[in-house]
């Protein structure tokens, strides 16, 4: 009788063991929501592809102003690749968006 309720703790345990040893995924970098902004209005103002983007970094410039800067590297519809770098300056405390700037590059 003792021996039927091993095989359940074991594999309980087992199971719990295995469990905590798996990796967990860390959360998106603060970054992100702004990064996908970048993106869609690039997307919208270049009507281009977005081949690849970097977060290039973020500025706090005062208490309520914040800047991210990202740099993507797009292909127009007729073939052209060139690089647009995007600066977004928000509010940090509302996330509410006072400009985006872009600036082309060939790099």
């Amino acid at each position: 009788m003792k021996k039927m309720w091993i095989v359940p703790l074991l594999t309980m345990v087992l199971g719990l063991c295995l469990g905590a040893s798996m990796p967990v995924s860390p959360a998106a970098p603060e970054y992100a929501k702004w990064g996908t902004v970048a993106v869609k209005v690039t997307q919208q103002k270049y009507n281009a592809d977005i081949l690849d983007y970097k977060h290039v970094g973020r500025t706090d410039i005062q208490p309520k102003l914040s800047e991210e800067k990202f740099k993507l590297w797009v292909r127009s519809k007729t073939g052209k690749e060139f690089g647009v770098l995007v600066s977004i300056r928000f509010n940090p405390a509302t996330d509410q968006i006072e400009t985006i700037n872009f600036s082309e590059t060939d790099r």
